[in-house]
């Protein structure tokens, strides 16, 4: 089995590389190919991933190489993580909002959508160069917005499924607060990326949701940053990307007077990179926690391995259930088509729920009614990822402002007009119309 990482260079890939050295019974991996222009960083990160599966008593190659069409020929999957412009890039998304008020957010807001306007070409560009090296190979998509680039590869007709880390996150932390094992935890995840609420939380038949927020909301609301009294009034959890529309001018404020996360990151990367080169390094470092995408290499291996037929096997909360026309499926939560789950969106808009997933792809599983407190939000973050994905596919300073106007962060015309001027003036060199 033939695996390639685009991206491979990426700070992350130590965790990646750790969960298919742990999880081979899950998907035995034979050849692993980080993919990355970035020869120096590269090779660092390559290093450990090699240390860290020989460490293990993993048998896989790790091939290293800046020649994309050579990295994915012949490849069973191919996992995108990559970040166009580098840190440099996010901590400009971060900033020039703050000056018109709107939250700094690689993924949420003008940042996001800088980001998407970035990003999609790019990977429309990758994803065609497999469909020729490699025709039928899967995309898993953890590249942000997921949701975007997502609906931009299926939109083109690619083998592709996103990925994101929350929500396994979410399972993860509620197992440990109910000292149960992950596998038995199944939350009831739903909405849009980094747009989805924790509706309910299946324990052996039990929605413990309830019980949940009765014995540790203090601890969940410290960790969402919002306050105790909104998940007993909603009685939900919603995603910690909630909180920059639920207490938007208070994340303004604090981005303002504080160090960004882009800061933040750029700092623990060049740690990081530090420590990659140490030789008697043979494991992720501690440190690669703070870095963010934790149970990312879970997600990946347990989703990869289902879009490869490794049904049935799955760690990341997957169950498994009766087959489709290639047998058996896993459940997990992707980002994937509609059709028809939330009968409010078109059905060529990309979700985040529980899908059946094998050897032909995602297929959303049915999810009760979404209540209109969170289906309005839902639609009009929709509306905008179509005029998004318009803008990115289409480019064009009319389509940037109708995408800003329509998202719930901006919304006011003025407002729209100064943060597409801003946009434009520090994306100029990564979009071509421009």
């Amino acid at each position: 089995m033939r695996l390639a990482v685009v991206g491979g260079g990426s700070t992350y890939t130590p965790e990646l590389i750790d969960g298919f050295a742990r999880l081979r019974d899950v998907l035995p991996v034979d050849e692993l190919v980080l993919v990355d222009p970035a020869a120096d960083r590269l090779e660092l990160v390559g290093g450990l991933a090699r240390r860290i599966l020989a460490r293990q008593g993993h048998p896989g190659r790790i091939v290293l190489t800046g020649d994309l069409d050579a990295g994915v020929e012949g490849a069973d999957a191919v996992l995108l993580q990559l970040r166009v412009g580098g840190q440099d890039a996010r901590r400009e998304d971060e900033t020039w909002p703050l000056e018109c008020g709107c939250v700094g957010q690689e993924t949420t807001g003008a940042g996001g959508l800088a980001k998407a306007l970035r990003t999609v070409p790019v990977v429309l560009d990758i994803a065609e160069r497999v469909r020729r090296r490699s025709p039928h190979a899967w995309i898993v998509d953890f590249t942000n917005p997921v949701g975007i680039v997502t609906r931009a590869l299926l939109t083109a007709g690619h083998r592709a499924v996103g990925l994101c880390n929350v929500a396994i996150g979410f399972q993860r932390r509620f197992a440990a607060l109910l000292d149960a094992d992950p596998a038995d935890v199944s939350p009831d995840h739903v909405g849009l990326n980094h747009l989805t609420w924790e509706r309910g939380v299946r324990l052996g038949g039990t929605d413990v949701l309830p019980k949940l927020i009765a014995e540790h909301g203090d601890t969940l609301a410290d960790t969402l940053r919002l306050p105790r009294t909104l998940l007993e009034r909603l009685g939900v959890v919603p995603s910690y990307y909630l909180r920059y529309y639920y207490r938007h001018d208070e994340a303004v404020r604090e981005q303002r007077e504080g160090t960004s996360r882009a800061a933040e990151v750029a700092g623990i990367e060049r740690r990081l990179l530090e420590m990659y080169a140490d030789p008697a390094l043979d494991r992720k470092p501690e440190l690669l926690s703070r870095r963010g995408g934790a149970y990312y290499s879970e997600a990946a291996v347990t989703l990869t391995a289902s879009l490869l037929g490794r049904q049935g096997t799955g760690t990341g909360g997957g169950t498994s259930v009766g087959g489709g026309p290639g047998g058996g499926e896993d459940v997990q939560v992707v980002n994937v088509l509609n059709h028809g789950t939330l009968p409010f969106l078109p059905d060529d808009a990309v979700i985040e729920v529980p899908a059946a997933v094998g050897p032909h792809g995602a297929r959303p599983l049915p999810v009760r009614p979404l209540e209109p407190l969170y289906a309005g939000l839902v639609a009009q973050v929709t509306a905008y990822e179509q005029l998004a994905l318009e803008a990115a596919l289409r480019g064009g300073r009319d389509r940037v402002f109708e995408a800003l106007l329509c998202h719930p962060l901006v919304g006011q015309i003025d407002r729209a007009e100064q943060l597409t001027d801003s946009l434009l003036a520090h994306n100029r060199h990564h979009l071509a119309w421009a």
